[in-house]
């Protein structure tokens, strides 16, 4: 009670082939599927684009001038 077992999915499922037909079903299935592809896609160009980014504001940036040691001072003159 409450919980579904595998025949109450069988049916659900066939209900479904029923009333969209397998050809519609199919169709949606290839429209998500490409729809997963593109967004892994933009992410992946999303990732390079941001990568570039950060590389050019690494070489914009300037590094900090190093300190010089002070000189060392000869104490037996």
């Amino acid at each position: 009670m409450g919980g579904l077992s595998i025949w109450h999915m069988l049916i659900f499922l066939a209900v479904v082939v029923l009333v969209f037909g397998t050809k519609r079903l199919r169709g949606a299935g290839g429209d998500i599927g490409a729809a997963v592809k593109n967004f892994k896609t933009s992410m992946k160009e999303g990732e390079d684009e941001a990568a570039k980014h950060s590389a050019e504001l690494t070489a914009q940036v300037k590094p900090a001038p190093q300190p010089q040691p002070a000189p060392s001072r000869d104490e037996h003159s």
